[in-house]
Parts: C-alpha cells; sequence; structure tokens
C-alpha cells in the first residue's frame, strides 16, 4: 500500500450505506421497527427456568436489533459530524434518533426482566454464555438504580427531546462559530481548529488575539452556552440523583465504567496533588522560551521556530514507520483504516472540529474524523485516533456488546500510539535542540492528557453540585477561574477571558464526566510505556492480551492481569513519577 495515494478528503460511509436515499438505508429503518415489535412476543418466554436455548435465541435477537441500531445511528451521526449545518444530515439524525428511542423503549422489557433475576437465577444464564457472560454481567450493575419500565421508557424519550437535543443544539450552534484574525496585515476568516494553530505561534502577541478571539466569540454566545450547559447539568441531577438514587453525579459515569467511586477520587486526588509537577514544568518553560511574564496565553508556546507544513502523505508514512518499528501488526491494523477509505482529515466549515474514531461494530472497520493542517501535533493526533481503531481492531472477535472498552481503557491503545510515535522521532533525531522540543512538545501533551483533564473533570463535579443549588452563569465563570488559578498556581497567569473557556468544551456537554478518562488512560500508559522499555518485543503479548479484551472484562480484572491494582495511589503516582523523571532530564540539559 502506497500512502501517497491518500489524498484529504470525506471519508466513504458506504460500508454502512450508500446515502440517506439509498434502498438499503429505507429496509434497515424499517426492518429496526419491525424487529422491535416482533420482540415483543417473546416477553412471555422471560422466566427464570426457561431453557438456556429460548435464552440463547432471544439474546441473539437482541444483538440483531441492538447491530441494526449501531449501523443506523453511526451512518446519520457521522454524516452529521461531517457538516453539523446539513439540513438533512440534522433530519436523519432526529428521525433514526427517534426510531431506535421507541425500538429501545420496545425491548427495554429484556433488560428490566435480566436484572430481576436473584443472583442465583442470573448465575445459571451466565455460566451458559460465555461469550456473553461480562455484558450479562455489567447489565445487573445499575439495578439498583433501576427503574419501572415506564418510568425508564419515559426516560428514553425525555432523553431524546431533552439532553440530547440540547447537546445536539450546541453541536449546530458551536460548529458555525467563524474566527477573525489579522495575519501580515490580512484579515483571515477561520474555523476553530485553524484559529487553535495560531494559539501554538512563536509570536507571543499572536498566541494572545488568537485566544482572545476564541473567548470573544464563544463570550458572546456565553450566555446561552451556559445555559444550555445549566440545562443538561439538572437534566442529568434529577434523573440520577433524585429518581434513580445515585450518591452523586459522577457515580453515574463511574458504574458505567464499572469503577469505584474511590478510585475515581483517588485518582483526581493524585492529580491534584502533582499539581506543582506541571507548575515545576511550566517554569522551565518560561525560562527557555524567556519570557518576563508567563500568560495562559502562552501554555502551548513553541519552544523553537516550526513553519514546517507536514504533508498529509508524509504524515501517514511517519506513522506508519513508527507503528512498524513497535510492532507490524500494529502498523497493519491502523493502515487498513486508509485502505478502507474511513478517514475525513479535511478542514471545513460546519464540519465537526477535533478529531474521533467511532466504532460502528466488529464487523465494520471504525471512522476517523481529523482536521489536518500540516502540524506536528496534528500528526500526534492521527496516531492517537489510529490508535483507537487499532484497539477496536484487536478486539473485534468480541460481540457488539464487549468489544468497546470502557471509558478510561479506551484511551490506552491510542495515548499508547502517540508514545510510540514521539519515541520514533526521538531516536531519528540528532539536534538536541530539536530533541528537547519533541520532549517538550510531549510534556505539553501530558498536562492536556492528565491534568487539564482532570481539572476539568473537578470543575464538573463542582458544577453540577452548584447548579443543583441553583448558581447562575457568573457564579460558574468564577468557579472555573478558580479552578484554574489552583491548576496552575504562580507559574502561570490566568487571563480573565478563559472564564468562558468552560463553555467550549464539547465533552462536559454530550457526556458529563468523560473527561477523567483521559487522566486515567494517560497515567497507565506511563506505567505500560515503561514496562515496554524495560522488556522490549517481550512486552507485546501482554499488551495485545489488554487492548484485545475490549469491554469483555471488568478493567479490574483487565489491569490485575497485566499487573496493575488501581486500589493503590503508588499505580497513579507511578505515571507522575515517570513526568518527574522527564522534568529532570530537561532541567539537565540548560
Amino acid at each position: 500500500m502506497k500512502v501517497s495515494q491518500f489524498e484529504q478528503k470525506k471519508w466513504d460511509l458506504s460500508d454502512l450505506y450508500p446515502d440517506h436515499k439509498s434502498e438499503s438505508f429505507a429496509a434497515d429503518r424499517e426492518k429496526i421497527e419491525a424487529l422491535g415489535k416482533a420482540f415483543e412476543s417473546y416477553r412471555p418466554q422471560l422466566k427464570p427456568d426457561m431453557t438456556i436455548q429460548d435464552f440463547h435465541f432471544i439474546l441473539a435477537k437482541y444483538e440483531e436489533i441492538v447491530t441494526l441500531g449501531q449501523n443506523l445511528g453511526s451512518f446519520v451521526g457521522l454524516w452529521f459530524s461531517e457538516d453539523t449545518q446539513n439540513p438533512e444530515a440534522i433530519a436523519n439524525y432526529a428521525q433514526i434518533e427517534a426510531i431506535t428511542t421507541e425500538t429501545g423503549n420496545r425491548t427495554l422489557f429484556f433488560n428490566l426482566w435480566w436484572k430481576s433475576l436473584s443472583g442465583e437465577e442470573a448465575a445459571r444464564f451466565i455460566q451458559e454464555s460465555p461469550d456473553y457472560a461480562y455484558f450479562l454481567e455489567s447489565l445487573r450493575l445499575s439495578k439498583p438504580y433501576t427503574l419501572e419500565e415506564k418510568s425508564e421508557q419515559i426516560i428514553n424519550i425525555k432523553n431524546m427531546t431533552g439532553a440530547s437535543a440540547l447537546n445536539n443544539l450546541y453541536e449546530s450552534l458551536t460548529n458555525r462559530y467563524q474566527f477573525k484574525l489579522v495575519i501580515d496585515g490580512e484579515e483571515k476568516s477561520l474555523t476553530r481548529g485553524e484559529l487553535m494553530v495560531y494559539a501554538r505561534d512563536a509570536d507571543a502577541e499572536i498566541r494572545k488575539q488568537a485566544y482572545q478571539e476564541l473567548y470573544r466569540v464563544y463570550g458572546e454566545d456565553g450566555t446561552i452556552l451556559a445555559q444550555i450547559y445549566q440545562s443538561i447539568a439538572r437534566d442529568y441531577g434529577n434523573e440520577n440523583v433524585q429518581l434513580r438514587g445515585f450518591s452523586s453525579p459522577i457515580s453515574v459515569m463511574n458504574l458505567e465504567n464499572n469503577i469505584p467511586d474511590s478510585v475515581v477520587d483517588l485518582l483526581l486526588a493524585t492529580c491534584q496533588k502533582n499539581k506543582d509537577l506541571f507548575q515545576k514544568y511550566f517554569t522551565l518553560k518560561k525560562k527557555i522560551i524567556g519570557l518576563d511574564v508567563f500568560n495562559r496565553y502562552d501554555l502551548y508556546a513553541p519552544t523553537m521556530p516550526d513553519k514546517k507544513q507536514i504533508p498529509y502523505a508524509e504524515a501517514i508514512e511517519t506513522v506508519r514507520t513508527a507503528f512498524s518499528e513497535f510492532d507490524p501488526r500494529f502498523a497493519e491494523l491502523a493502515m487498513s483504516i486508509f485502505a478502507a477509505d474511513h478517514v475525513d482529515s479535511e478542514v471545513r466549515h460546519g464540519k465537526r472540529g477535533g478529531a474521533f474514531c467511532w466504532t460502528a461494530g466488529p464487523k465494520l472497520k471504525p471512522w476517523v474524523l481529523l482536521n489536518y493542517q500540516g502540524r506536528t501535533d496534528d500528526v500526534s493526533t492521527m496516531a492517537h485516533e489510529l490508535g483507537h481503531a487499532v484497539h477496536s481492531l484487536s478486539a473485534a472477535e468480541h460481540n457488539i456488546f464487549e468489544q468497546h472498552a470502557c471509558l478510561p481503557l479506551a484511551e490506552t491503545a491510542s495515548t499508547f500510539a502517540e508514545m510510540v510515535l514521539t519515541d520514533f522521532m526521538l531516536k531519528n533525531e540528532t539536534d538536541p535542540a530539536i530533541r528537547r522540543n519533541i520532549l517538550m512538545e510531549q510534556m505539553d501533551g501530558d498536562y492536556a492528557t492528565i491534568q487539564r483533564q482532570a481539572y476539568f473533570a473537578l470543575f464538573e463535579r463542582q458544577a453540577h453540585e452548584m447548579i443543583l443549588k441553583g448558581a447562575d452563569v457568573e457564579a460558574l465563570n468564577q468557579a472555573y477561574l478558580e479552578n484554574l488559578r489552583d491548576q496552575f498556581g504562580d507559574a502561570i497567569l490566568v487571563n480573565d477571558e478563559f472564564k468562558w473557556e468552560w463553555v467550549s468544551i464539547p465533552h462536559i456537554y454530550a457526556t458529563p464526566f468523560y473527561v477523567y478518562a483521559y487522566a486515567f488512560g494517560q497515567l497507565l500508559v506511563l506505567s505500560l510505556y515503561r514496562k515496554y522499555k524495560e522488556e522490549g518485543k517481550d512486552f507485546l503479548p501482554k499488551y495485545w492480551k489488554l487492548i484485545s479484551a475490549g469491554g469483555s472484562k471488568s478493567p479490574e480484572t483487565i489491569l490485575k492481569e497485566s499487573g496493575f491494582n488501581f486500589h493503590e495511589e503508588a499505580f497513579w503516582q507511578g505515571g507522575f513519577d515517570v513526568l518527574q523523571e522527564r522534568i529532570r532530564f530537561l532541567e539537565e540539559g540548560l
């Protein structure tokens, strides 16, 4: 396969459906409704003493419905992501969401029946269903927080027209934003992704202007965006704390990840405990780049000029080579995403910003969204998202319920892939100044993945509590500024416009408390990578075992099998110790 054949373009969604007007799309839309109605006929058969054969038959029908829903939902979700301003995509997204919600309500009785069984009754079915054992076990985790059927159905309908609709509104509103910046006397109209290139510019004044423009635009709609968030948070709290009985909003995500509250508390507390590590790094960076005052505008300032544009094909080749040196299988799986034409890498107005990897199911290769602009960090992002794809492909032997790892472990292959790329770049670079620059870019990335995300989670935890007590927008803004000042201490001056940063973070709208998964994954990967450096190729079987498990076991079990105990502070501190070593290395180079 020649990477030079790949150009920046939209992805091809035809492995799902040719288009929204195709016969196959219409047929599957009708089929899922028919299957949902037919599934209701199995309700009388669901009894504690039913045969294993009958249980497996019903489970297979349920899996067929879920698979069909994933296909339809993935198609409209990916289509909407490629153009959030497309009225046909928006309409079809809403229509498919309505259909899958209705079908979910028709099949809901199966989950409720399963949760109603005693432990002894459920154990009989689990023992005879080894390929679905963890899925069946994990369904029962939410048994204490499950309501009766009619209430669950009402909540499903409410979510479609409530929190989900609000998040789609947020996406549509923010993805249409255009930003203005004057560069070399010329005013440019930019997407957010294009604007953020200048947040890493060598010129401090340009960095300042980029951030000020970002939060000028978000700030103009700040009150509206904050109201959307407040409504989502109130809805989340009303449902999960008041109705379901969770002890706190974050406990909902913890249960979904099958990670105890105490472990997440320990993770966040360890991040706070180590805030001085990154403060020390930024003080060092201030000295290296020669700033009198280190403003928040300067967070991602380059340590040396880098005007080099990396062509798309060259970026693919760099990633492919780095992956091949780690393990040819890793590279082969990653490159299969390009071969399938499942990558959308263009920068377009209306396209969803950032990057993601979307897994539709075990029988389909994932789709990867990039906004590639030729920067070195764009190459790292490519490696990150392809790492997600490799994770999905390595776990494709599992059923649709167990292919995808829980969110914290879902970052394992992606962040590991970034470290593989960095190692490759360091090995092939002899200039000490460039090597130092690579290491500092890696530290910037570690900050963004660990500390930044942990403090987002800390803010979310505080904001949800404040909102349920009636906090207004200004109180949330001030809480966020205090969050930043605690995070940066005296190392970085936090500028006032950053009070609007929180309304620009899509994850806290779409998936409350998602963000701590990044810190979890990065700290785990730092420990994993240390093992890899110590053991070399002997490490590979352990690594493939970890990521090929997907979501077929609990995260605690998967980590225990790799020699980790996430109940111990040493597990989390180990990652920070690796970063401490890196800072010492940078200090010695001065």
